[in-house]
């Protein structure tokens, strides 16, 4: 059983890195598209009307890919009231209970990320705008990112259960 839950975590941590480096690689896109935008805005005199909405596109699908990465290096934002006097065994505890608090919550959003995408294939849903781009590949792509971020919180309950029982799973 703790080779199973080893090799779960291995690949799910390696998934979230690979996520979390394509996450990285989007701000280089991001930054190309604003730049053409300028270019061609103030020296061609030819807006284009699509950039912009690019960029925003290209934004929240960085900040969906790089949540699994984000949970897996503990990089997220953590209220230090009283976690730092606990013990290693204590810390392992309250997280455990974090994870599954956490895991709670991104279950409801992945509820209605899902039901928002049906929505968005059903009626055909776009963005009201010039360049009307259709809403249902963010969507997607958000339910999905939901998914891997809920895999990643298994993989860290498993580790943090296992740090409480004094079990090391890398």
């Amino acid at each position: 059983m703790i080779k199973a839950l080893r090799s779960y975590v291995r690949v799910v941590d390696r998934l979230s890195d690979w996520v979390g480096i394509v996450a990285m690689s989007l701000i280089v896109v991001m930054i190309a598209v604003l730049l053409l935008d300028a270019v061609t805005r103030n020296v061609i005199r030819m807006p284009l009307h699509w950039c912009v909405e690019v960029a925003q596109f290209t934004l929240a699908a960085y900040y969906f890919l790089g949540g699994a990465m984000t949970l897996k290096n503990n990089d997220h934002v953590r209220m230090d009231l009283f976690y730092d006097r606990l013990s290693e065994r204590g810390k392992a505890g309250l997280d455990f209970v974090t994870m599954a608090c956490l895991l709670f919550y991104l279950g409801v959003l992945l509820v209605g990320s899902i039901s928002s995408l049906e929505y968005a294939i059903a009626t055909g849903e776009r963005r009201f705008s010039i360049w009307n781009p259709s809403m249902i590949p963010i969507k997607a792509l958000m339910s999905a990112c939901l998914v891997l971020m809920i895999l990643q919180t298994v993989s860290l309950a498993i580790k943090y259960a296992a740090k409480w029982r004094g079990v090391q799973i890398p």
